[in-house]
């Protein structure tokens, strides 16, 4: 007994102790139900009506909460460099591996650097219902040099806050793995050049506004009596106000670049050779290791959107694991059942669907709703890179819509399935003066997740072809002929992924 109070003492001296299980009251429950984003209490505040007593002290961010998120960040890195990009590298021919492992890392580098000069500020800050403002360009006002303060950045329980920067830096690595992943779908034939000029539009055009109108909300400290929950509200962005659910991105992410990929497909066209040639992987093993890296990263995107490091977090991230198994064991006796053979790459597929599919639904479901959405992923979307994918007769080389696009329509539709209480959910904060958790009828919950799904695939088509047009015009999509027979690692690039 000595030992257990001495060591008690111990874990309380560090932060370790008492405090997380303070955050772990009830009242930290509606995080798990709620979109992964939110804006600064300091603009909360400075929008909310002035109180009369004296300003309560600034909260302190808890250092579990802080290391959780700096960790969850650091996996999605993983996720995209080198995770994804060795997925793709692995998928395409030998003489394009250098070219696809160079456009991710180059586009992810990009956006991040885009991210940090406007895409936050446009994303996270206060505007109107599609679009942010310019109050945080070049993440101004974020860190006081002078003092060396950083400012708060709210999370989805009252008074629990982490750093600002801390969550810009998160959000950056979602922005910059969206673009990566449209890569995929054109990938073999586009230009180096024209693949950056467009991330840089469709970024600007799609991401930012689809991220605000999803994810931006005043931060639960804003919500500080029933007088102004109605003006807090109109300052949300639009799908939020719509009640829409999207723990991780299934719409910010997810089909934003499905619909962006097959756009992509469309307008450059078919690869040389396609349907007339074999264009099997060049390495498998290489496909295997990424999936794996994007599996363990995907802990970091899922359960790291809980912005904090309790039970929010704790249940995405069995949900993202229970889903994803769930949909390898389903594509690999899918595959089995229909081919007469099951494959290393279909179970590959099969995890990443499973990813896709449980991203919105994430903290925002039970376990049993979690398994089935990975179950149903692993055949919806084997059947999206087979059977639809000949229906829509695109090129889709790296099946970015079949796996993604799909995948994040059917995990998006099933939250609003899944989330209610009746059927094992955690349901939704439907009060957040009191925090109060209960859940919409069902068929309320899942037209409102269809209209996000509508809202984000009109929204990203348009922008995605006015961006691959803009690109057109100016400096043209598509290698020549002679120079995508050769291969883009040596006409874009000069150099080779195997020199034996």
């Amino acid at each position: 007994m000595k030992r257990w109070i001495t060591l008690l003492a111990l874990l309380g001296t560090f932060g370790l102790a008492s405090p997380v299980l303070a955050q772990d009251k009830p009242a930290e429950a509606p995080a798990a139900t709620a979109p992964a984003a939110v804006v600064a209490p300091a603009a909360a505040a400075a929008a909310a009506p002035a109180a009369a007593a004296p300003a309560a002290a600034a909260p302190i961010p808890n250092k579990g909460d802080v290391s959780w998120m700096l960790v969850s960040t650091l996996l999605v890195i993983m996720m995209a460099v080198p995770g994804l990009a060795l997925f793709y590298g692995g998928l395409v021919r030998t003489k394009n591996t250098l070219s696809v492992l160079m456009q991710v890392m180059v586009t992810f580098s990009l956006i991040v650097v885009l991210w940090a000069i406007y895409g936050y500020s446009i994303a996270f800050t206060e505007g109107n219902a599609f679009i942010g403002g310019t109050s945080r360009l070049f993440l101004s006002g974020i860190f006081d040099s002078a003092t060396g303060v950083f400012a708060n950045g709210a999370t989805f329980s009252k008074g629990v806050v982490i750093p600002e920067l801390l969550f810009a830096a998160f959000q950056a690595t979602f922005a910059g793995i969206t673009c990566a992943l449209i890569v995929g779908a054109f990938a073999e034939r586009m230009k180096f050049s024209a693949v950056l000029l467009f991330m840089v539009l469709w970024f600007t055009l799609s991401y930012l506004p689809i991220a605000h109108m999803v994810w931006f909300w005043m931060g639960p400290d804003a919500y500080t009596g029933k007088e102004v929950v109605d003006a807090m509200n109109a300052k949300a962005g639009l799908m939020w106000q719509w009640g829409a659910l999207d723990f991780a991105g299934g719409t910010v992410v997810h089909i934003n670049a499905g619909i962006a990929g097959l756009v992509g497909a469309y307008m450059l066209g078919k690869r040389i050779g396609y349907g007339r040639e074999a264009m099997p992987p060049h390495n498998l093993t290489m496909t295997m290791i990424g999936a794996c890296m994007l599996w363990v990263g995907w802990f970091g995107f899922n359960a790291g959107s809980a912005l904090e490091a309790g039970n929010s977090a704790v249940l995405a991230f069995m949900n993202t694991f229970l889903a994803t198994s769930g949909a390898v064991v389903a594509w690999t006796f899918a595959e089995w059942m229909t081919k007469g053979k099951p494959s290393m790459l279909g179970a590959a597929s099969g995890a990443v669907a499973g990813l896709v599919a449980i991203t919105p639904a994430a903290g925002n479901v039970g376990m049993m709703g979690s398994l089935v959405i990975g179950l149903l992923a692993g055949v919806v979307c084997l059947w999206g890179v087979t059977g639809l994918k000949k229906m829509l007769g695109a090129d889709d080389s790296l099946d970015v819509f079949g796996v993604h696009g799909l995948g994040g329509i059917l995990g998006a539709l099933l939250t609003g399935v899944f989330n209610t209480q009746a059927l094992g959910g955690p349901g939704l904060v439907t009060d957040w003066v009191t925090a109060t958790v209960g859940s919409n009828p069902m068929i309320d919950q899942v037209w409102i997740q269809a209209k996000a799904v509508g809202l984000t695939v009109v929204w990203s088509a348009v922008a995605a072809y006015i961006s691959f047009k803009v690109v057109d015009m100016f400096i043209g999509l598509r290698v020549p002929e002679e120079k995508e027979r050769e291969g883009l690692d040596v006409s874009e690039h000069g150099e080779r992924a195997y020199t034996m």
